[in-house]
C-alpha cells in the first residue's frame, strides 16, 4: 500500500576546519538556496493549479519540494456532505478538464442493461429479452443523467418506507392498476404505500406475522431472504424492522418503476429477472426465499426456476409461496383459472420440490412453506431411485454471472451424518456478522485465513472511523439511507456501519482475484455480483452514498475510467457522497474526471498518514436537475 519514503535533508555537523572554508562558499551558497526556494514554490503552485485549486495535504506531501512528515490529516477546504433538497440548476461549470453535458431529459430513468428499446431485438420466449443485454462500447452514454425537474432527497428512513416525492418517481399507472390492493396511493405531491399487496390485502406486516406463526422469524437463524418479482417490495420493506435484511428484485417491469420506488422507499432492491441465466448470488446465500403471486412458472423448463432458488438457498432454508396455485380450491374462480389447471401447476411444483429432497412443512391458508435439507445424505439415497433432476457436474456453484441455469441439482458440500449442516453451521444473529464465516474456518476462500478476516475486521473499524472524521455526515445517523460498496471483498465496510438506519450493497466485482460473496452473505450481509465494464442494474439516483476501494486499479486496461464514474455518477442520487480510495496517481486522474462530472471533490491523506502512496478522494454530486420546460 505505501511505497518508499521520500527522501530527506539530514544535516551533517561541520568540523573546526571545515568552517573556515564555508565562509567562502557563503554567498554563493545563498544565491543558489534562493533559487531552489523559488523553484519549490513555482512547483507547488503549478501543483495547486493542476488540482483544480486543491490545498489538501495530499496535495502537498504529493507536489512540494521538501515534505515534512505529517500526524494528522487536515483539510484546508470543508466539504458540504449535507442534503439541501432544492438548488439552482446547474451544468459542469467552468473548468479546463473534459465536461460532460446533461443528457437530455428522456434518459432521466435510463437503465442500460435493461433498456426496453434494445430489449425488443432479443426473444421473447422465456422472458429472455427482460435479461440484460449491455450497449456496445460504442452505445454508452458520455453524458450525465439528468434528475427531473423538482427532484427533492428521499424521506428519511423510516418515514421513506411510507411515503416517496412524486417529483422523483413520476408514475400514477399503479395507484390506477392495483387500486384495490392498496399497494400505493397518490396523495398531493407524495405517494404513499400503506404496505398492500396482491396476496396481503391486510397489509405487509400482518402478512409476514403469519408467516411468523408457521416458522421463527425471531431468533437470528433467518437473516437473509430474497423476494422475487417483488412489486413495490413492500414485504421486504416490513422485513427491515425485524431484523432480516432481504434483496427484492423484479424485472424492468409493464407495471412502469416497481423497483424504482422500493428504492426510493430505502428498501434493497435490485432489477432482475430468473429467465435463462443464473441469478447473480452465490449458493447458499439466502435463508428465506419468497414469492407472492410473482407469475414465475416455478413448475415449467424442467423445474428450472425452483432449482435455482434450491442453489441460492442456504441449507434448512425455506421458500415460502402465495398466491396461485396455493389454496387454489377457495380461489380458483377469481383467478379466472380452471380447477384443472391449477391443480395440476400444484402437482408440478410438489414434484420438482420433491425431486430436490425438499420437505413440504406446511400448507395453510394462502401460504405454503418448504425447506430444504440440511445435507444431502438422504437424498443420494432418495436419488438412487429417482435420478430426476441429475446431480450437477464439477461447475463452480457460485459462479453466477451471465451463467446459464442447469437443469440439475447443485450438491451441498459433503457431511459425515445426518444432523451436519452442509458447509458449516451458522450462529445466529447478530453474533454471525463477526464470527469467523464456515467458508473461511474451512479453508474455501483462496488466500483468505481466520487471521486474514481477524485483521480485516480491525482494518474497517479504523479506517469507517476515519472516514466519518472526515464526512461528518456519515457519522449522523439517517443521512445516508441506501449505500453502495463497489468492491466489498468480505463486507468490512458494511460490517462496521450496521447500528446506522442503512443498509449496504456489498459488490464482489467479477475481475476481483477471489469470489468472496459467499462469505458476505455468512456474515448476514447481501451483495451482488458485477462487472464494472458494464451498467449495474439498477435506476438512476439508487445510492445516497458510493465508496469504491481500488477499483479503477482493479479495473486498470480493462474499460475506460470514464465510464465507470459516468455510472457512478448515474447511479449516485444528488447530493450523495462518494469515498474513492486508491494510489494517489490514478486519483489525480479520478479528480480530473470528478471536475468534469461537477463534483465537489478532496484528495486527502490515507488514514495512516501522508507517507502512504493511496490516498482517498471524498466528493459530492452537486445537486441539478433538468430545467421544468424539459419535464
Amino acid at each position: 500500500m505505501g511505497g518508499p519514503s521520500p527522501p530527506y535533508y539530514t544535516p551533517i555537523s561541520k568540523s573546526t576546519s571545515a568552517a573556515a572554508a564555508a565562509t567562502l562558499f557563503r554567498k554563493p551558497k545563498l544565491y543558489f538556496l534562493a533559487i531552489v526556494t523559488i523553484l519549490c514554490s513555482l512547483s507547488y503552485l503549478f501543483g495547486v493549479w493542476q488540482h483544480g485549486g486543491v490545498t489538501t495535504s495530499s496535495a502537498i506531501s504529493t507536489l512540494s519540494c521538501f515534505t515534512i512528515p505529517q500526524k494528522n490529516t487536515t483539510i484546508d477546504t470543508q466539504l458540504d456532505f449535507a442534503t439541501h433538497h432544492a438548488a439552482a440548476d446547474g451544468g459542469a461549470g467552468d473548468t479546463t478538464v473534459k465536461t460532460y453535458p446533461p443528457c437530455n431529459i428522456k434518459y432521466s430513468e435510463y437503465t442500460p442493461c435493461e433498456d426496453p428499446k434494445r430489449s425488443l431485438k432479443y426473444p421473447r420466449n422465456r422472458l429472455i429479452y427482460r435479461e440484460r443485454h449491455c450497449p456496445k462500447k460504442n452505445e454508452v452514454l458520455k453524458c450525465r443523467i439528468p434528475a427531473p425537474h423538482g427532484y427533492k432527497n428521499p424521506f428519511k428512513w423510516p418515514l421513506s418506507r411510507d411515503l416517496v416525492w412524486y417529483a422523483n418517481v413520476p408514475h400514477k399507472e399503479l395507484t390506477v392498476e392495483k387500486a384495490v390492493q392498496n399497494w400505493i396511493r397518490f396523495e398531493g405531491d407524495r405517494f404513499r404505500f400503506p404496505g398492500g399487496g396482491t396476496m396481503f390485502p391486510n397489509g405487509a406486516d400482518a402478512y409476514i406475522d403469519d408467516i411468523g406463526k408457521l416458522i421463527n422469524l425471531k431468533d437470528g437463524s433467518i437473516r437473509t431472504a430474497i423476494d422475487t418479482g417483488c412489486g413495490v417490495a413492500s414485504w421486504g420493506a416490513y422485513l427491515l424492522s425485524r431484523n432480516i435484511l432481504p434483496i427484492s428484485f423484479a424485472p424492468r417491469d409493464t407495471h412502469e418503476a416497481q423497483v424504482q420506488f422500493a428504492l426510493e422507499r430505502g428498501v434493497p432492491a435490485l432489477i432482475g429477472i430468473i429467465a435463462s441465466k443464473r441469478l447473480p448470488y452465490p449458493s447458499r446465500a439466502f435463508d428465506m426465499a419468497h414469492c407472492s403471486r410473482c407469475l414465475i412458472p416455478w413448475g415449467q423448463y424442467d423445474g428450472a426456476y425452483l432449482i435455482e432458488v434450491d442453489r441460492i438457498l442456504r441449507p434448512g432454508g425455506y421458500w415460502i409461496l402465495s398466491g396461485p396455485p396455493i389454496h387454489w380450491r377457495k380461489h380458483w374462480r377469481g383467478w379466472e383459472r380452471s380447477r384443472e389447471d391449477l391443480n395440476a401447476e400444484q402437482m408440478q411444483i410438489e414434484k420438482v420440490a420433491k425431486n430436490l429432497c425438499w420437505k413440504k412443512l406446511v400448507e395453510k391458508d394462502d401460504i405454503a412453506i418448504w425447506q430444504k435439507p440440511l445435507n444431502h445424505l438422504k437424498c443420494q439415497k432418495f436419488r438412487k431411485i429417482f435420478k430426476n433432476p441429475p446431480l450437477c457436474s464439477a461447475r463452480d456453484p457460485d459462479k453466477a454471472w451471465y451463467t446459464d441455469l442447469e437443469t440439475c441439482l447443485t450438491p451441498l458440500p459433503e457431511v459425515s451424518n445426518n444432523e451436519e449442516m452442509a458447509g458449516g453451521k451458522l450462529e445466529k444473529w447478530p453474533k454471525r456478522l463477526n464470527a469467523v464465516p464456515p467458508r473461511i474456518s474451512r479453508g474455501t476462500v483462496n488466500g483468505v485465513s481466520p487471521e486474514t478476516f481477524q485483521q480485516d475486521l480491525e482494518l474497517w473499524s479504523r479506517r469507517v472511523s476515519y472516514y466519518k472524521t472526515v464526512n461528518n455526515q456519515l457519522a449522523q445517523a439517517g443521512r445516508y439511507r441506501n449505500i453502495l460498496d463497489m468492491n466489498a471483498f468480505l463486507g468490512g465496510f458494511a460490517a462496521n456501519l450496521i447500528e446506522d438506519p442503512l443498509w449496504v450493497m456489498n459488490v464482489v466485482p467479477v475481475e476481483a482475484k477471489v469470489n468472496t460473496l459467499g462469505v458476505i452473505y455468512e456474515r448476514g450481509l447481501i451483495g451482488t455480483y458485477q462487472s464494472w465494464c458494464e451498467a449495474m442494474s439498477t435506476y438512476p439516483r439508487t445510492y445516497d452514498l458510493i465508496h469504491a476501494d481500488s477499483i479503477f486499479t482493479l479495473y486498470k486496461d480493462r474499460c475506460e475510467m470514464e465510464d465507470i464514474m459516468l455510472e457512478m455518477d448515474r447511479i449516485l442520487r444528488p447530493e450523495g457522497s462518494l469515498i474513492v480510495r486508491d494510489d494517489v496517481d490514478t486519483l489525480v486522474k479520478v479528480k480530473r474526471i470528478a471536475d468534469g462530472l461537477n463534483w465537489d471533490s478532496q484528495i486527502v491523506d490515507h488514514e495512516d498518514g501522508p507517507l502512504v502512496r493511496e490516498k482517498l478522494l471524498f466528493a459530492v454530486k452537486l445537486y441539478w436537475t433538468a430545467p421544468a420546460s424539459a419535464n
